[in-house]
């Protein structure tokens, strides 16, 4: 199936000359002058290697073929990461290079997307957006008010996110996981 190049996104896997690569990263610049175009960073699926594409925004790409199914994540281990299909509860064993960077977000009974190709996990797609705890910043400071300042703190799994002043510590926060950047303050 051909999309447009601005239409991929991290986590999708497409089939360039018969090979498959999953995207770990895509971006899209539109110059002043001159034609919009994609940057894609991705990943050969049967060895590992990166490579670094640039396409049109409107060049076609092919999609590769693959079954997207939700998963839960269960646990890590010596043999990677587990997750279970919800309806059949069977489990898959995904390895670290799949997870990549994703692997600081995952968090016990979290809902992901894995792209199943001839029967083994090659990419997997986390929420948007994740709670987690803020377990060290600066004190609040009184009479501070939310301004266009933010403060470095230091979340529950280990990620720095700059929030805001009025945030503390034990303040459960939303973070988006593209860019690790705070979203708003957690509703539970």
């Amino acid at each position: 199936m051909k999309v447009i190049a601005s239409q991929l996104r991290k986590g999708n896997v497409v089939d360039i000359d018969g090979i498959l690569y999953v995207i770990l990263k895509a971006e899209n610049f539109h110059p002043g002058k001159g034609t919009p175009v994609t940057q894609v960073d991705m990943r050969r699926i049967d060895n590992g290697t990166k490579v670094s594409e640039r396409w049109k925004t409107t060049d076609g790409v092919e999609r590769a073929h693959v079954e997207e199914k939700a998963y839960t994540f269960l646990y890590a281990d010596g043999e990677g990461y587990h997750f279970m299909e919800p309806e059949s509860y069977e489990q898959v064993a995904v390895t670290e290079d799949v997870v990549g960077d994703n692997k600081v977000w995952l968090q016990d009974g979290m809902s992901v997307y894995l792209s199943i190709h001839n029967e083994v996990a090659i990419a997997i797609e986390i929420p948007q957006k994740v709670t987690v705890e803020i377990m060290e910043t600066e004190p609040v400071v009184k009479g501070q008010t939310a301004s266009s300042s933010y403060k470095p703190a230091m979340a529950d799994n280990g990620v720095r996110v700059m929030v805001p002043p009025h945030i503390g510590v034990g303040t459960r926060v939303v973070v988006n996981t593209e860019d690790a950047s705070y979203v708003e303050r957690a509703k539970d």
